[in-house]
Formats: structure tokens, C-alpha cells, sequence
């Protein structure tokens, strides 16, 4: 039988809905049904600008509140790119009203904020999830053959990320990124959530037992009541010995890669975020030989480079793409995937602890349960060391 389409309500004109919007169209099973600004000019102007560059067959109807799209019979599920202040009341009124929530991150402010808006998405069987890209792209199940395949890489020992930007002045001045009710966590909550998720994911969604961070540099827009980290680095330490560090900024220039090193070699994904432009996706890993024959010492590099045939952006291929059309199937099977909110909480639950470390001074935090999945957020503690 024919599944209908899944019909999407965009809930705020943030500009990366632009980009999901386009996203939506390429699914193949998905159309964006309604869009809800602060006001009805506001959502006007955006179903304009899209439709007129990605246009769908019916035009989505512009809505000018977002309580009146929550509660539009037409409409399956939300994506919501709100700022991180707005989140949870919007996401607890959409569970309440029966809506699928994808929900960009950071999910919220606080882990009690995130465990109450996922309690209440259980509740109301409603699925949950948060809008990271990378994680539906088909070049990770290569990556995890590479990690698990106990040759390429063996036993991980050391996971480095980096994810930053070099934002121009203005940036501090006007965008909702800088200002502390809005955006509290700053470049950590933008940046360092992509950070976080792919060590998780490397660990295979383990804790640490606990984590450290630094606050490196602060900036704050001038009508905010305090700055937001501009500069953050965290350290991540697993029971088995293994550790991992981050680094994210909104002043050092452009970078978004991810270093794996194990026991018996390492694995580099350059563009972990975003795919550089292109018709295929690519890591690489090294397997190093030093040879020493009398006077010649030879550093071999013994590299392969892994690539995989996916589009890095604004294709039926592309991991936006996946990620909206993933989840229009999740939402329409009748069952939830209880793995995806939980991954968003850990996530929630190491940025966190992160946070209160550089409060402290980089005091080691303890991240609660180190290992296994649990259903039921509400488990996870966190402590001073």
C-alpha cells in the first residue's frame, strides 16, 4: 500500500530551515505542509523565498503563530529550529499535542529541561529527535566497519575533535548565537554538541566516567545579560582507558574534523560535520611503517582512502536528506526509536558536565553511568569529583 506523505510544520524561519526545507522536498516522502514565523509576514516572506528556489507542488501555508501550527490537524510532525531558550516549552505543548519532533540542538538548556521534554515525547508517543546530519550519512556505517573490523584501527585510545568558525564582529552584535538568553552555551551548545556526538558515537554510546572543560574566551552581545563561551575545549575519560578531547571556537577560522587513533592505526574524517562539496563522501586511515635499513629510516604511510558515492548537500542523497526522510519513516512505522532520544541526552548529559567543570575551574565532573543504554533518562547523575 501507497504510505502518504509525511507532512512537515516548520516551526520559526531560523536559516537553516532554508536548508531543510530543500531537504524535505528531496525526500521522496515528505513535503513541508506549514510554516509558523513570529508572525504571519515573517512566514509569508520565507514560503516565498524557498518556493521560489525549491518550490513544491502546493505551496505550504503560512501560519502566523506558533501555537496555532502546533495544533493544525494537517501537520504530522515539527521541525524546530527556535533558539535554545524557546525549546522546551514548544517541544512539551507539540508532544502534548501529538506532533513528531525533530528538534535542533543544543535540545535544551539544561539536562532537567531535556529529560522532561523527552518524558513527555514517550507519553504521548510521539518520536524525538535532535537535527544532527552527519549521523545520517552512509559514510558512518564505513567509518564503523573501519573502527570494528579489529585490523584498520584496533582498540580506540584517543578520539580529537574540532569544530569552529571565524565569526566577523557583526556576529557578536546581531546574531542569537552571542546572547546569553537565547543561546547560553554559546560556541559549545553550536559547535561542541557535533563534538560530543561523535565520540559518543566512536564509544559506542558509553558515558565517560567523567569529563573536564575550559572556558577559553568569552563574548557576549551587547544587550545580553552575560557573555557565552566564544572558545571551549573538554576533555572526555572512558572506563577502559580510552579519552577524548574537543576543541570549538567562534573565532578560529573554519575546521570540522575528527581524529581516531587506536592500537593499530588511526582514522581521519576531515569534513565530519559538513561534507566537503562533491559527489562522494571520504575518510581516510593510516596504517604507519618505520623502517629502518642501515642509514635509510623510512616513515611509510601506508594510507587508504574510504569513500562512498553520497552527495555532500542538496541531492535525494545527501545526509539532510536522509535524516528527514529517516525519520518521516520512523514516525510512520507506529514504533519509536528509543535510541535516538537517548543519544540526544547523553549528548545533553556530557555538554553539561562540561559546563560545570569550566564553572569549576576545570574540576573533573563524574558523568554518571559509564556504560549501557538506559530508557530512562532520569538515571544519570552528575557530581564534582
Amino acid at each position: 500500500m501507497h504510505q502518504p506523505l509525511f507532512r512537515w510544520g516548520i516551526l520559526g524561519t531560523a536559516q537553516i530551515a532554508k536548508k531543510n526545507w530543500q531537504a524535505i522536498r528531496l525526500t521522496g516522502n515528505g513535503i513541508v505542509a506549514a510554516v509558523a514565523g513570529r508572525n504571519l509576514a515573517r512566514s509569508k516572506k520565507f514560503i516565498a523565498e524557498c518556493q521560489a528556489e525549491v518550490p513544491f507542488e502546493k505551496a505550504a501555508r503560512a501560519i502566523g503563530s506558533y501555537a496555532e501550527l502546533i495544533e493544525a490537524r494537517d501537520i504530522d510532525g515539527l521541525y524546530i529550529p527556535l533558539p535554545t531558550g524557546l525549546r522546551k516549552q514548544w517541544v512539551l505543548r507539540a508532544a502534548a499535542a501529538g506532533k513528531h519532533v525533530v528538534c535542533e540542538k543544543p535540545c535544551a538548556v539544561t539536562v532537567a529541561d531535556l529529560a522532561e521534554m523527552l518524558a513527555a515525547c514517550r507519553r504521548n508517543r510521539v518520536q524525538f529527535m535532535d537535527g544532527v546530519m552527519f549521523r545520517h550519512s552512509a559514510r558512518l556505517a564505513h567509518v564503523r566497519q573501519a573502527l570494528d573490523d579489529g585490523r584498520t584501527v584496533g582498540a580506540v585510545r584517543r578520539i580529537d575533535s574540532v569544530f569552529s568558525f571565524k565569526a566577523p564582529e557583526e556576529f557578536f552584535a546581531s546574531n542569537i548565537r552571542a546572547r546569553s538568553e537565547l543561546e547560553p552555551h554559546g560556541c559549545l551548545g553550536d559547535l561542541g554538541w557535533y563534538c560530543i556526538q561523535i565520540t559518543l558515537w566512536t564509544m559506542g554510546w558509553k558515558l565517560p566516567r567523567r569529563v573536564s572543560g575550559r572556558v577559553l574566551s568569552e563574548r557576549g552581545h551587547p544587550r545580553s545579560r552575560a557573555p557565552v563561551p566564544a572558545e571551549f575545549s573538554g576533555e572526555l575519560f572512558f572506563d577502559n582507558g580510552a579519552t577524548g578531547s574537543f576543541y570549538c571556537s567562534f573565532l578560529t577560522e573554519l575546521q570540522q574534523y575528527a581524529h581516531i587513533s587506536g592500537e593499530r592505526g588511526s582514522l581521519h574524517i576531515a569534513d565530519f560535520v559538513l561534507p566537503f562539496f562533491g559527489s562522494e563522501v571520504a575518510f581516510e586511515t593510516r596504517n604507519p611503517v618505520f623502517a629502518v635499513r642501515g642509514c635509510d629510516f623510512d616513515m611509510e604511510p601506508r594510507t587508504r582512502r574510504w569513500t562512498v558515492l553520497e552527495y555532500s548537500n542538496s541531492h535525494p542523497s545527501a545526509q539532510e536528506t536522509n535524516m528527514f526522510r529517516n525519520f518521516s519513516w520512523q514516525a510512520q512505522s507506529g514504533r519509536l526509536n528509543r535510541e535516538w532520544p537517548e543519544e540526544s541526552f547523553k549528548t545533553q548529559r556530557v555538554l553539561e558536565g562540561c559546563l560545570v567543570s569550566a564553572r569549576n575551574e576545570g574540576r573533573p565532573v563524574e558523568c554518571g553511568e559509564a556504560t549501557g543504554r538506559s530508557s530512562d533518562p532520569g538515571r544519570f547523575g552528575l557530581k564534582n569529583v
